[in-house]
């Protein structure tokens, strides 16, 4: 009892003067926490109603100014409000205080927050800067902050007692523990001694219990490092940051990626020479530095004409061509298996079924015992290529939701990864798939479940607690099913930066002319950008429907704007696929029949694949680049459009059910289904002054710098590592409880 009170008083000292030392920072905090809230009502104020009183001042409608000035004023959190024009303060509320003046509060190009004191109180004014019919002045909002400093006191006294509760709370589980552990020290030296005056031939099983503590230690110290590792690489990954991670982490490890895709192609030529194909891909450049840092295995789809006259005899090939890494080893497919396994189930089942774009899905029994076989194929071609029993397996995509439980049942000590590309619909939506039970099950034999958001994360985890038996941990975001545990995590993927494409491109006033000289359009025309591929997820449609809306709604930019649509045809041989090309170029003839005319056509339709070169020519030369999806998992186009905008110029115009909307939230987020508002998103970013552009794509390009395809892979890789080692623990304290072996 004695040692609980002598820790438990030293406990509660350093507890009252840890309180003593942080109350000073916490009520400054909570001081500046008011103020920024009352900063933040006065930006909803002025973003809600300046449309409107920007408008009534142009018109010079005096009457209604007022009265919608009184009516915001009518808020208990707001004084007053009025308009300085100049040095002139004009339609002031009734309560503007009479010491105002505009000549202090409107001086800065930019909103801008003063205190002033008035009578026995501080009033916050808040000045943002207001065009009116071409004329410059301000909107100031005054808001009374004695009710901020009253909710600060109250704040600050919950405050203190949450701290003090905490800190004594904790200072008396301190005292008890530390005398918990104290007694179990006298006993266990209580025991030595027992033992040794006992003389025992046969002491405590010391020899076995030092090495094992010994061992984990060791592995305690290689996650702290990865730790370290992680934290130091944060902000800035590049292939050379990820390749001294794997290096750090993974060294001595064997990596298998399996893809759908193949990093390089192998096509006979219409001469009969064999050509090297690099398709431009995002995984295959987040992917590419890890199997060859690792000297790892790629395995894939082998599709090109010449593939199979540049395997050797076990399908491998050594690549790059130039400078052998890795292995790809190439998977074969027959002309059935590929229609029922990649058309059919992935692509008229799975991917409708998950993108909740109004397209049925097609679910067919051949078409789903195609793609069990495909993915039993993959596995047997990864087992196969294993040289260890505990590889690093990375399960690429939808086409493989059944490869991880395959894989887990040959390797069961494999680290299986699996990144799903596409979005995961909700629980009821995926409840019509016919294979959902089977699916889940599949994905669950992955050690690590990685999706693009946190919301397709969500879905996931709702749809395993609706159709399978598990245990679902919500704050550790984990799945136990069949006794193995599945972390789920969000892995938001990205580009490389900085991007290949960028290499020799052109000054942007440069690629305006080139791109207008080759579309024929006058040097004065703005551009709009769309680039996609010929896919019903995409919203071509409903952007073109928005250019219909800009025009007729604003008509002053009728042979002012065009919008270029390129669009790569894929998947012919679907039928929504082809529909939707023809669908597409006839909505585009009848807009350009109702608004164009003298040469002038609103929209220009470019129906082929371009190369990547040329379409960062066409963002850079671009005013605003529309990405309307009408369900994504990320869409990397939208970032691509950033990364090209090295003049910091341009807007981007996002549908709020793209995965990019959650990173990169400056663009002017959109309901792709609302013409109306995807005209007016358009109209707005043809009208955005350049200083506001600027501040948009700045913070963008930071964010898709920092957040590159590299920090995704790299993130899933030491995710995987840091699982390994604590699987490695556990594994040495199961075999530390193993009872010792009798003695022969």
């Amino acid at each position: 009892m004695r040692i609980i009170f002598r820790f438990g008083g030293i406990a509660m000292l350093v507890a009252a003067i840890v309180i003593l030392a942080v109350l000073p920072f916490a009520t400054s905090f909570v001081e500046q926490w008011s103020r920024r809230d009352v900063e933040l009502r006065s930006r909803l104020v002025f973003n809600s109603v300046r449309d409107q009183v920007s408008g009534l001042l142009a018109q010079n409608d005096a009457q209604r100014v007022t009265g919608l000035f009184e009516r915001i004023a009518s808020d208990e959190r707001v004084l007053a409000i009025g308009y300085c024009d100049g040095q002139n303060l004009r339609f002031p509320s009734a309560n503007m205080p009479k010491t105002f003046s505009c000549e202090e509060a409107a001086r800065s190009d930019a909103e801008s927050f003063s205190t002033v004191r008035n009578q026995d109180h501080n009033i916050l004014v808040s000045s943002f800067p207001l065009n009116a019919g071409g004329r410059a002045g301000h909107l100031v909002v005054l808001h009374d902050l004695s009710y901020a400093d009253q909710r600060g006191g109250e704040a600050r006294n919950y405050l203190f007692l949450a701290l003090a509760g905490v800190a004594f709370g904790a200072a008396a589980l301190a005292a008890m523990i530390a005398a918990l552990i104290m007694r179990r020290w006298l006993a266990s030296i209580r025991q030595a001694l027992d033992s040794a005056r006992a003389g025992s031939a046969n002491p405590p099983a010391e020899e076995n219990i030092i090495p094992l503590g010994q061992e984990i230690r060791d592995v305690l110290q290689e996650l702290e490092a990865s730790r370290r590792t992680i934290d130091a690489a944060h902000t800035d990954w590049s292939p050379d940051t990820l390749r001294a991670a794997l290096a750090n982490e993974l060294s001595g490890s064997e990596v298998i990626v399996v893809s759908n895709r193949e990093p390089y192609i192998h096509n006979r030529t219409d001469g009969g020479d064999i050509s090297l194909q690099i398709p431009a891909s995002g995984l295959v450049s987040a992917l590419e530095p890890v199997v060859r840092a690792c000297g790892g295995t790629w395995v894939a789809h082998g599709s090109g004409t010449a593939d199979r006259d540049t395997v050797d005899a076990n399908d491998r090939v050594p690549v790059p061509p130039s400078n052998p890494s890795y292995t790809l080893r190439r998977v074969w497919l027959s002309e059935e298996e590929q229609d029922g396994y990649y058309y059919g189930a992935a692509n008229e089942g799975l991917w409708p079924l998950c993108h909740i774009a109004f397209v049925r899905p097609i679910f067919r029994e051949p078409d789903w015992q195609l793609y069990r076989s495909v993915n039993e194929k993959f596995a047997d071609a990864i087992v196969a290529e294993a040289k260890r029993e505990d590889p690093i397996i990375l399960v690429q995509d939808y086409h493989f939701a059944l490869l991880p439980r395959m894989i887990r049942d040959r390797l069961p000590r494999a680290t299986i990864v699996t990144f799903w590309h596409i979005p995961w619909p909700n629980a009821e939506t995926f409840g019509i798939c016919p294979w959902r039970e089977e699916i889940i099950d599949g994905l669950l034999g992955s050690s690590i479940l990685g999706f693009h958001t946190q919301a397709h994360c969500n879905n996931f985890m709702d749809a395993v607690d609706s159709y399978v038996e598990s245990r679902i941990d919500r704050e550790k975001d984990s799945v136990t099913f069949g006794g193995e545990e599945t972390l789920i995590r969000p892995y938001p993927i990205s580009i490389e930066w900085p991007p290949t494409a960028m290499e020799g491109q052109k000054p942007v006033e440069e690629c305006r002319r080139i791109v207008r000289e080759r579309l024929g359009l006058p040097q004065d025309m703005r551009i709009g950008v769309g680039i996609e591929r010929f896919d019903y997820t995409k919203g071509i449609l409903d952007r073109m429907q928005a250019i219909d809306a800009l025009i007729g709604e604003h008509p002053e930019w009728r042979g002012n704007f065009t919008f270029v649509q390129v669009a790569a045809p894929t998947r012919s041989k679907l039928a929504n696929y082809r529909l939707l090309q023809e669908e597409a170029e006839a909505l585009a003839r009848e807009i350009n029949e109702k608004h164009g005319g003298d040469g002038y056509e609103p929209i220009r339709l470019l129906i082929r694949h371009h190369e990547p070169d040329e379409v960062f020519e066409l963002f850079r030369a671009a005013d605003l680049c529309i990405v309307s999806s009408l369900h994504d998992g990320m869409n990397l186009v939208a970032k691509e459009f950033v990364a090209a905008r090295d003049d910091e110029q341009g807007v981007l115009i996002l549908s709020a059910f793209a995965g990019a909307s959650r990173e990169l939230s400056e663009a002017l987020i959109v309901n792709p289904y609302n013409a109306h508002a995807m005209g007016e998103a358009i109209n707005r970013s043809l009208t955005m002054p350049e200083p506001e552009q600027r501040e948009r794509m700045r913070l963008m390009r930071d964010q898709v710098k920092e957040r590159n395809v590299y920090r995704w892979a790299g993130q899933m890789l030491l995710a995987a590592s840091r699982l390994r080692k604590q699987q490695r623990i556990r594994r040495l304290i199961a075999k530390g409880r193993r009872p010792a072996p009798a003695d022969a």
